[in-house]
């Protein structure tokens, strides 16, 4: 796998885990980006996996949904 896919299917799990912790939470996109400070597009292209955030934005999801920013970036492959 090159580095630029292996970087793409890094950025779609990450979003597809932040799709999940938003979902179990009941917030829409446009909640959770509002709260954050984002546009829902802004948001919707990090869980598409289409945005490498900063760590301050990684800092402002896990305050939406009132994790640690260590939660944000633990799952299961």
């Amino acid at each position: 796998m090159s580095r630029q896919r292996g970087d793409e299917a890094f950025l779609k799990r990450f979003g597809e885990h932040l799709r999940q912790m938003r979902l179990a939470q009941g917030l829409t996109q446009e909640e959770l980006a509002s709260g954050a400070g984002f546009s829902r597009s802004y948001y919707t292209e990090i869980e598409t996996g289409k945005r490498n955030i900063s760590l301050l934005n990684l800092y402002r999801i896990a305050q939406q949904l009132n994790v640690n920013i260590s939660a944000l970036l633990i799952w299961d492959e």
